[in-house]
């Protein structure tokens, strides 16, 4: 199990992804969003990349490639807006209040904001080739699939053995650290690169003439990003409490679930979030979260767990919608306005 273990750290992207994303040092707000009133050029490519967290390599490679700075912040959105939703009925929400406390623990919010960020990025990256976005990778090669053909029939494989190749040389490879945070971090982050990899599929489109397949093309395609996060979501419900153990015969840190003497097998499955300690309630601010007071539920299937017992509020609002509709000839809708009352429910505060 030692040496496995050691090949998945090593495996896809290493810790450095820490630096940026939903698990970077920086607010979100500070990373660079689109320059509205600025032409894509080269100049606002490099200005792209000098705004962000990066090494020295990083920031290189970045002005090397125009399309990767809009492609990192492709990635950013796609994790931040997947985060929210996969716990909107959360205690915990996927705020950005706390997040650098919260990244100090081993919690399983932890593992998440590890996976799903790493999950973003290969996302990012396999789709902007595929969309020629990145000027040094295009479709997905795959077998019997030539890259002329696929543009020309409007068809092209997202290219996630770029992505995968890519992102080793952009975080750069390193030494398997013996720390045990340092371990369980570079496992979530492999589970994330495997969930999206898990959802790659073959889609196939038929030539010929009257609709008859008599040419087939096929290319690579992923699953919408979405199906990664519920998936991820799941491995976060189902993920693994460790500690470390030290290997009686080479003397190393390992690492183990309480499921190491079990039928299942002492090995860590590669596609399971691991955790190191449990996660404190979320119900009260904390350095961690703001806590749930003033948070809206639904009074049926979420109030009462995320109000944590004390309670919530009831309010009548008064929303505006479309009604008495009728179709007029040819073509058109026409609608009234009208008022509606809705009860909306606030959990009270503490």
């Amino acid at each position: 199990c030692g040496n496995r273990w050691r090949y998945l750290v090593m495996l896809d992207v290493p810790c450095a992804i820490t630096h940026i994303f939903l698990t970077g040092r920086e607010p979100l707000v500070f990373l660079p969003g689109p320059f509205a009133n600025e032409p894509q050029n080269s100049k606002a490519h490099l200005k792209q990349c000098e705004q962000m967290t990066l090494t020295r390599r990083q920031k290189r490679l970045c002005r090397r490639e125009p399309g990767l700075a809009e492609t990192l912040r492709e990635s950013v959105r796609l994790s931040l807006l997947e985060c929210r939703y996969q716990f909107r009925n959360e205690r915990w929400n996927c705020s950005l209040d706390g997040r650098g406390s919260l990244l100090k623990r081993g919690f399983k919010e932890t593992a998440f904001l590890l996976a799903v960020s790493s999950a973003a990025l290969s996302h990012a990256l396999a789709k902007a080739c595929s969309s020629g976005r990145m000027e040094r990778c295009t479709c997905d090669d795959s077998p019997g699939l030539q890259h002329r053909e696929a543009w020309q029939w409007g068809v092209c494989g997202d290219n996630l053995k770029y992505s995968t190749k890519f992102l080793k040389k952009f975080f750069g490879q390193k030494r398997v650290s013996k720390d045990l945070r340092a371990q369980i971090d570079a496992h979530n982050i492999n589970v994330g690169t495997r969930a999206v990899k898990s959802g790659l599929k073959t889609t196939c489109k038929c030539h010929g003439v009257s609709g008859s397949c008599a040419v087939r093309t096929c290319w690579k395609q992923l699953s919408p990003f979405q199906d990664t996060g519920h998936l991820l979501k799941y491995r976060y419900d189902t993920a693994v409490r460790v500690h470390s153990v030290t290997n009686s015969a080479t003397g190393e840190t390992e690492l183990a679930s309480p499921r190491r003497h079990s039928n299942t097998g002492p090995c860590l499955r590669p596609t399971e979030l691991v955790f190191l300690e449990e996660s404190p309630s979320f119900c009260r601010p904390s350095r961690y979260s703001p806590g749930t007071a003033g948070r809206p539920c639904s009074k049926d299937t979420s109030c009462s767990s995320l109000c944590c017992g004390r309670g919530y509020n009831t309010a009548l609002h008064l929303t505006t919608i479309s009604c008495h509709c009728q179709v007029r000839w040819c073509c058109h809708v026409e609608c009234q306005t009208c008022l509606r009352e809705e009860e909306v429910y606030t959990c009270k505060k503490h």
